[in-house]
């Protein structure tokens, strides 16, 4: 059974000192390390989120508060700080993230109107990335993900895996929840453990 390990958003802006900060984000970079060094993947890819300037899902971009909720097209979104815009050293990956073993990226976010948590579609499932047809290309049956954060991008990426039909793992070493609400992370694991997704470590 061939395997990939899908890296999700382990970005500057979303690591210490990003504008979108994780709590204890850089310490899950050591462990993605050892994975890539130490598992025989036969696909390693990394999502990267890279919004245009003026985002919609930005604060900034609709004269709204960080943690407002408002809707765009007809569905509920959560405002951000501004965040992995494309160009930016925000949008980078982590100087300490080993990229030598990395075989693809995909970039997400990329629609003004609408956001991406999932590596695989965005909110509103229209538009596609290309991650599902290349894990299909490579025969890829078994993914397993890590990075941040784990109560959006890791979990939206977890679960629509899951749907596609792949057999779904999520490092639970390999992620950290921002935490919106204190019990995100917690509310997300669960989310994922009813779906089908296996946490290892």
């Amino acid at each position: 059974m061939k395997k990939a390990l899908i890296i999700v958003d382990v970005q500057n802006d979303f690591c210490q000192g990003g504008s979108l900060e994780v709590p204890q984000a850089n310490q899950i970079i050591p462990y993605i390390n050892l994975l890539m060094q130490e598992n025989s993947y036969d696909q390693i890819i990394l999502t990267q989120d890279f919004h245009p300037a003026g985002h919609k899902s930005f604060a900034s971009s609709n004269r709204a508060q960080i943690g407002d909720t408002i809707d765009l097209e007809g569905n509920a979104q959560f405002m951000w700080p501004d965040h992995c815009v494309q160009g930016s050293i925000g949008a980078e990956f982590h100087e300490d993230l080993n990229l030598e073993k990395v075989h693809h990226i995909v970039q997400k976010g990329t629609q003004m109107n609408v956001d991406s948590y999932s590596g695989f579609w965005d909110n509103n499932k229209r538009h596609k990335t290309d991650l599902d047809d290349y894990l299909r290309f490579h025969e890829i049956e078994l993914v397993e993900i890590c990075g941040l954060a784990l109560d959006y991008c890791v979990k939206f990426t977890a679960l629509d895996a899951q749907d596609l039909g792949y057999i779904t793992c999520v490092h639970f070493q390999g992620t950290r929840a921002v935490n919106v609400q204190p019990h995100n992370g917690r509310d997300a694991i669960y989310q994922m453990l009813e779906k089908g997704v296996t946490f290892l470590g």
